[in-house]
């Protein structure tokens, strides 16, 4: 899940003779994002600057995206944008320019949060408001929530908030056995600001779009597996099948394209478990072969 942009304008600095690396502006805080600048001179007019940035008070962040940009006193050389992408196992950025010049930089830098429960924007989704009407307790944590907006996304919603299950009537109805966290990218997949799968979750996501009846989750699940996912072949086949995705399903029989694939489907441990419609598939994609 994305939160919006944190964006930093620094100070200006002039140019300077030291040869060993200078560091600029210390590690201030911006919005939960630190960043030490520092420059080390090559050479009269080349330099190397770095930017070693720290989100750790971004709970939940394991990535940032975006650019720095640096302009230079009186446009002393053309403003240089920068494509930025920080992981938890990269946390610096370095560029040489053919400069030394007075200079400043920006940063617009977008989290990506793997905990959707961490995300700022999914405590907006969830909180009190006038268009909610209900809470859900999960783990203990409270989800305002619309019971007609999620009856209409879900058989199971309608017939728990239906007047005829008593369950219904309660101001705050427990969910059990399911995390927090997984419930809540559950909703938050069909809410308007709309959340998305990645591939250390979309198993999960369609384990409960089953048991939750919530068949546009599966449809999100299935895109991400169809144009996103890095899952290897043969288990994405096996998950076409049990969560009924057709679409993927016909990609997964056309991505057996020889008769090693087709032939480590079938001695697969999974493969009694398949229907009996996608054996006939394997099978008849075996017959390509032969």
């Amino acid at each position: 899940m994305l939160g919006d942009p944190i964006e930093y304008r620094s100070g200006r600095y002039s140019g300077c003779n030291y040869i060993d690396e200078l560091v600029l502006e210390p590690n201030l805080l911006n919005k939960g994002i630190k960043c030490i600048w520092s420059k080390t001179l090559l050479s009269p007019r080349r330099t190397i600057y770095k930017w070693k940035f720290d989100w750790s008070e971004l709970e939940g962040v394991d990535k940032l995206t975006g650019h720095i940009t640096v302009s230079s006193l009186y446009n002393a050389f053309t403003a240089k944008k920068m494509n930025v992408e920080l992981t938890e196992n990269n946390k610096e950025f370095t560029k040489e320019f053919n400069s030394n010049y007075t200079v400043s930089y920006k940063y617009s830098l977008t989290p990506h949060y793997t905990d959707v429960s961490k995300a700022p924007l999914y405590k907006e989704m969830f909180a009190a408001s006038k268009q909610n009407d209900t809470i859900l307790v999960v783990e203990g944590k409270k989800l305002h929530v619309n019971k007609t907006f999620l009856s209409s996304h879900s058989e199971y919603f309608r017939a728990l908030f239906s007047s005829n299950f008593k369950k219904g009537q309660m101001d705050e109805i427990p969910i059990g056995d399911v995390s927090f966290k997984d419930f809540a990218l559950l909703l938050s997949t069909f809410y308007p600001n709309q959340v998305f799968p990645n591939d250390s979750t979309v198993e999960k996501l369609l384990e409960l779009a089953r048991r939750f009846l919530v068949s546009s989750a599966i449809k999100v699940a299935e895109h991400h597996l169809l144009e996103m996912s890095k899952i290897d072949n043969q288990k994405m086949l096996f998950l076409a099948d049990e969560y009924g995705m057709p679409k993927l399903l016909k990609k997964c029989i056309r991505g057996l394209d020889n008769l090693a694939k087709v032939k480590e489907t079938k001695q697969s441990e999974k493969y009694d478990q398949l229907s009996d419609k996608t054996k006939v598939k394997v099978y008849d994609r075996l017959m390509d072969f032969i």
